[in-house]
């Protein structure tokens, strides 16, 4: 965190020194074009100055040099030609257009020797940047940098703290507190990046609770099998005739099977979170999808004499989604309904707000009510009587719930008020 920090800060000092260097050095450049500009405009001026008092008489020259200067603002002074002493290359350009352009310690100065009156000298002190001015520059620069350095912290503290909230929260997970979450802020610089973390949490802590059930199940499940199994062999080593022996092996191929279809249904289950990371996403038209899985349910329910009625969306209506899994998670959910129901079962869709809900209801005898959300919990069995032995494993309304979180949407239970039984609302967004 203190290099992100550190790192941040130099990159913006260091940029911002660079781009005050470069704009300085296009300042001086132009600066230097800009003096150059200024002091022709001063030789001009002299020029015109000395034109004056060449034609202005000897005794009058100091007395209209101060009216030019007082007219014109200028630091204009008459000095003695022999007071400057200087080599007699320099000493040409006195009397040149333009005069000589000197310098002190304190300014720059031109002086210009007059024709008229050659022992006279007109010097022009030019105007130089004040050492407040200087002073300013220096000032000014100071609070810009000191004004970056302040919006900069305090834009980086948030962001410290919350990438520090960050950075604790997957310290915590890693040490197996799976439950651990980054509280949201509207106000939080990386509130995406929290939301995916917490997403990615809580698909850690499912996947990981799942295994969990997963392997707990397995393990209570095939002992009996197991157990099975071993009095099958040692019988079948201590069986005196064949016929024995062949029916304690068609014991055991039948407890293999189970276990084969266990462990089946076991590890088809655990790989579906892989599965949904890759679902065949398409546009499907709702009335279309229920009344296909209608089709194919008509046998069923008359098998087991239930009225099996549905009733389509008045418009077309379409929602995005796996047509396989979402098949697989009605299927599941209809022939519950038709197993538990005792003379109909009632399939509808219905417009709510930007979902598509499916409801399926039926006349059985419900579901308690401490047990509505259990019910989705895997390796969860309401019945009794449909025991693993018969292929039952508890996963079928797992599976919905997983398949329609995929969905981005929600499924409930609750008791149907038409028909008394249990009811089921499939909700997925709509299309758009």
């Amino acid at each position: 965190m203190k290099k992100l920090f550190i790192s941040i800060i130099f990159a913006v000092f260091g940029s911002l020194f660079f781009i005050s260097w470069g704009v300085d050095q296009f300042i001086a450049k132009h600066s230097d074009e800009s003096e150059y500009s200024d002091t022709l405009i001063y030789e001009n001026l002299i020029e015109g100055i000395s034109a004056e008092l060449n034609n202005t008489p000897e005794p009058q020259l100091s007395q209209r040099l101060t009216l030019l200067a007082k007219r014109f603002s200028l630091d204009l002074t008459l000095e003695s030609t022999s007071a400057i002493a200087l080599p007699p290359a320099l000493f040409k350009q006195l009397s040149e257009k333009g005069g000589l352009l000197l310098a002190s310690e304190k300014q720059a100065y031109l002086v210009k020797q007059l024709t008229t009156f050659p022992q006279h000298l007109v010097k022009l002190h030019l105007p130089t940047a004040s050492e407040e001015d200087q002073q300013l520059n220096v000032f000014l620069t100071a609070i810009l940098y000191l004004g970056v350095g302040i919006i900069l912290i305090l834009w980086l503290l948030p962001l410290a703290q919350r990438l520090y909230l960050l950075t604790q929260a997957a310290e915590l997970i890693g040490k197996g507190e799976k439950n651990v979450r980054v509280k949201l802020s509207r106000f939080s610089y990386i509130s995406l990046l929290e939301s995916r973390f917490n997403q990615m949490a809580y698909q850690i802590e499912k996947l990981m609770a799942d295994n969990k059930l997963l392997a707990r199940s397995l393990s209570h499940d095939i002992r009996t099998p197991m157990s099975c199994l071993r009095f099958g062999i040692d019988a079948a080593l201590e069986a005196n005739d064949v016929e024995s022996k062949n029916n304690y092996l068609k014991r055991m191929e039948l407890e293999l099977s189970r276990m084969e279809d266990m462990t089946s249904a076991f590890l088809s289950y655990a790989s579906m979170e892989r599965q949904g990371v890759h679902l065949n996403v398409t546009k499907i038209e709702v009335n279309q999808l229920i009344s296909t899985l209608c089709q194919d349910f008509k046998s069923l329910a008359q098998q087991h004499n239930i009225s099996f009625e549905y009733k389509d969306l008045v418009n077309e209506e379409y929602i995005s989604g796996d047509l396989y899994w979402l098949n697989r998670a009605l299927q599941n959910l209809i022939t519950n309904a038709i197993h538990y129901a005792k003379s109909r079962v009632f399939i509808r869709a219905k417009i709510s707000h930007k979902n598509i809900n499916i409801i399926i209801e039926d006349d059985g005898k419900g579901i308690e009510k401490e047990k509505l959300t259990a019910i989705f919990d895997p390796f969860v069995k309401l019945d009794p009587n449909r025991s693993r032995e018969q292929g039952h494993f508890g996963l079928g309304l797992a599976i919905c719930h997983k398949v329609v979180d995929w969905h981005h949407g929600k499924i409930s239970a609750s008791q149907s008020t038409s028909l008394k039984g249990a009811k089921f609302i499939l909700s997925i967004p709509r299309e758009c």
